[in-house]
């Protein structure tokens, strides 16, 4: 029988820890999405995150203040001479608390907050874009995401009245302040969060969301476009305007709409001073196939809040005995070891912040703003996935029977992801039936080679 709300009755493996207060607290890594590509790192970071004991004397926590949901971090002490509630009391919130932050990359559990008064959470979207980009075989990164619950009470004492105390009377956290206020008043009576079992557990006694470790910067106008024309539709439109997704608009052959699409950017004084000087063809190609990930992800999970939340990391790229080789760029020189081989340094892009997806409420901006329809390059291998996701979600095939068991989704919300991809896919073929999609993006061919080679499709076979 299907829930009213979202749930936490996701499917997978099971960690199971006791609280001080005898409370069965579970961590669940999620049953893996027929046909999706997870990487060993992946499954390392799974069971690392459904390792972590938040009782464990290594283990300290603290409050997310620093962004409009409220949310928690915790810290590995491993190393440190000092107690969990030394270190809770002490360093939360303090300049220390971001030199660790800074050097450890702390996990953050992430719950579901939606009230007039806050900034729009669905923890379960993060589980969403981690299995789906997986299943994409995505070039951007989306952060690794597992299920997690906890203790209300124990939640309640460690880490709500501790993000209240830090948050008060701060013009700036004014919004952190009031999740906090809401999650207290939630934490001391659940019926007074509604819809109840998006953030409690069916026994009411523990919260639930996930566990992540989002890594990178924040990209300036670049790839995030100026968003002078403000919050909403005005900044989606704004965010068209970038080089990249220019380049995408192009009906020119790659290489062409590359270069039309630097120089149609740089015309605007905020992104010209933003780019800089130098943005080579490789970079564009990679984030020109970004785009493409990140609009079509937006749009089947209805996302209403990407534009200034996309990030990035440096890694060096370059070609060894005929192969593609990467690693993480620590500094601007490369490594003496790979030094050789005349490494080039590219930003790639990192997709933390997927949590305003997946519930009906939420404005989907890719979709208002007609950016599939738009865009005229595409990877073919994208592209064939796409068909058969759909293919299968209209035939309730394997992915469909998936996606309805797995994370928890009401009738409703499954029933919104069905559709935006029907309809995502019905405007790419469209495009493609056109001849007005062309199937010449494939960074990894472009690097070692300097061009692609533009392929033929069958636009309605998967």
């Amino acid at each position: 029988m299907q829930l009213a709300y979202a749930s936490s009755d996701v499917k997978g493996q099971i960690f199971s820890f006791d609280s001080p207060n005898g409370i069965k607290e579970e961590c669940i890594i999620l049953d893996k999405m027929p046909g999706a590509e997870y990487s060993d790192e992946d499954a390392q970071l799974e069971q690392s995150f459904c390792g972590i004991n938040l009782y464990d004397e290594s283990i300290a926590v603290c409050p997310k203040t620093w962004s409009t949901s409220p949310g928690m971090e915790v810290f590995h002490l491993t190393g440190k001479k000092t107690s969990p509630a030394v270190f809770e009391q002490s360093t939360c919130g303090t300049s220390l608390h971001k030199e660790i932050k800074a050097s450890g990359l702390p996990i953050t559990f992430k719950t579901t907050m939606n009230s007039r008064t806050t900034s729009g959470t669905f923890s379960t979207a993060s589980l969403l874009y981690y299995h789906f980009s997986r299943y994409l075989h995505a070039a951007i990164h989306v952060p690794v995401a597992v299920y997690r619950s906890i203790d209300k009470d124990v939640h309640l004492q460690r880490v709500t009245r501790r993000g209240l105390e830090l948050t008060a009377g701060s013009k700036a956290r004014q919004m952190n302040h009031e999740a906090w206020l809401i999650l207290q008043k939630a934490e001391r009576l659940p019926d007074a969060y509604q819809p109840i079992d998006e953030l409690f557990t069916r026994d009411r006694t523990q919260i639930y969301g996930v566990f992540i470790q989002p890594a990178g910067k924040r990209y300036n106008s670049t790839l995030n476009g100026t968003r002078k024309s403000g919050w909403g539709e005005g900044q989606n439109r704004d965010f068209q305007n970038t080089a990249p997704f220019l380049a995408l608009r192009s009906e020119q052959p790659l290489q062409a709409a590359i270069d039309l699409g630097l120089a149609q950017a740089r015309k605007d004084k905020i992104l010209r001073h933003d780019m800089g000087r130098d943005i080579s063809r490789q970079q564009m190609v990679y984030w020109m196939q970004d785009l493409t990930e990140i609009t079509l992800l937006d749009y089947i999970f209805s996302q209403q809040d990407r534009i200034g939340n996309i990030d990035y990391r440096n890694f060096w790229y370059w070609i060894e005995q005929g192969q593609l080789q990467s690693r993480h760029a620590e500094n601007k020189l490369p490594p003496r070891e790979i030094a050789g081989f005349n490494p080039v340094r590219l930003m790639r892009t990192q997709l933390n912040d997927n949590d305003a997806g997946g519930k009906r409420s939420y404005a989907n901006f890719t979709k208002k703003t007609q950016m599939l329809e738009k865009i005229r390059h595409y990877n073919p291998g994208t592209y064939k996935r796409l068909l058969l996701l759909d293919r299968d979600f209209r035939n309730q095939g394997e992915l469909y029977n998936y996606v309805a068991t797995t994370f928890g989704l009401t009738a409703q919300q499954l029933e919104q992801i069905l559709n935006n991809t029907s309809q995502a896919t019905a405007i790419l073929r469209n495009s493609c039936r056109q001849g007005r999609l062309r199937f010449d993006l494939d960074p990894e061919a472009y690097f070692l080679t300097g061009q692609t080679v533009e392929q033929t499709m069958d636009c309605d076979a998967s």
